[in-house]
């Protein structure tokens, strides 16, 4: 196999990695039954599973959307789980043309699922042979140049797509409206994490406080894979500090120690509202501008920081740019100054 294929045929983008993906990806459930939160969009695949099995059919087309860490991927594993088929698991930007694509889908079985991450970042001729592929189960494949070129079709098993993408607005409408099922999934509240984060403490073996599970899915941002995250750092600091058993106090000093306030803010976080406060009065001010004053990519900004901030009310977004809200001077102990747009909020 080429290093490109090989590319084509990673699990996960570098936008889903976490810190450590062998033991992230130990701690996913396996079925329905053992995935917390998400209720509906779970009672809905369970409808699509059941019935694709009876007619012996390969489950609707399924895309997933939101931001990192909520289960995209998981969901898909236990979509194949469940079905009884096999997941083949590639990237959008790691299928570079349209001989990657056609590697992919011929080494299918019937019924399997083709689980495509970032499918947003898809080239524009890969999403086009993606259409017949998923609409006709056929991919065209020109053979020759010039006028002596011809157009063969390549038939192709009924499989399943998945696809899961943190940018839906990037996404074409040919491309979104081929897809039978579109779930949106949203952030968590602090019970499912909690639930969430027990689940990961008997799997880990690790002697959980009801305390330190509270402590730990209220500062987790509503994201599974952040409280799992904390969980495996805090349950180094009640190895090493403690007696092994991860109670209240240990969490509290594992999160404070780690730089995760009790909103679940983190050091970028509270330096971004703080640049707005202090700098620019509370705002109105300019992403560009933000991103010039913090050194960091516009896109970092507006994908990985700014989400959590709009959600738990600290930041809006105005037509004249970014303002503090006063949930945000709250939070930091700041004075709100007078006259100023961010009084508004």
């Amino acid at each position: 196999m080429s290093e490109q294929e090989a590319r084509a045929n990673q699990d996960l983008t570098a936008s889903e990695h976490s810190d450590d993906p062998v033991l992230d990806r130990s701690l996913r459930p396996d079925h329905f039954a053992d995935f917390v939160g998400q209720e509906q969009i779970k009672s809905n695949l369970r409808v699509f599973v059941e019935a694709a099995r009876q007619r012996n059919e390969p489950i609707d087309h399924t895309l997933f959307c939101g931001p990192p860490g909520l289960g995209k991927t998981t969901l898909a594993l236990i979509l194949a789980s469940e079905r009884g088929v096999t997941l083949h698991s590639a990237s959008g930007p790691a299928i570079e043309h349209k001989g990657q694509l056609a590697a992919l889908l011929t080494k299918l079985e019937p019924n399997d699922v083709l689980f495509i991450d970032e499918i947003h970042r898809l080239n524009a001729t890969v999403e086009e042979n993606l259409y017949t592929a998923v609409e006709d189960f056929r991919i065209d494949i020109v053979n020759g140049d010039g006028p002596y070129a011809q157009t063969l079709q390549l038939p192709l098993v009924p499989f399943t797509l998945v696809g899961a993408t943190t940018r839906t607005g990037l996404l074409t409408n040919p491309m979104r409206s081929r897809f039978g099922y579109v779930a949106r999934l949203d952030y968590y509240p602090d019970d499912a994490l909690r639930l969430i984060i027990e689940r990961s403490a008997g799997l880990l073996g690790l002697s959980l406080a009801k305390e330190a599970g509270h402590e730990l899915a209220r500062r987790s941002r509503g994201t599974p894979r952040i409280a799992n995250r904390l969980l495996r750092r805090a349950r180094d600091f009640a190895q090493v500090l403690s007696d092994g058993k991860l109670d209240g106090s240990t969490a509290r000093e594992a999160l404070e120690r780690l730089d995760v306030d009790e909103a679940g803010l983190d050091q970028m976080d509270r330096r971004y509202l703080t640049v707005i406060i202090d700098h620019y009065d509370g705002g109105p001010v300019g992403i560009e501008t933000l991103a010039a004053a913090l050194s960091e990519p516009r896109d970092t900004l507006e994908d990985v920081y700014e989400p959590y901030l709009l959600q738990r009310g600290l930041l809006a977004r105005t037509a004249r740019g970014r303002v503090a809200t006063r949930h945000a001077f709250e939070h930091l102990g700041k004075k709100q100054p007078t006259g100023t747009q961010s009084g508004l909020f």
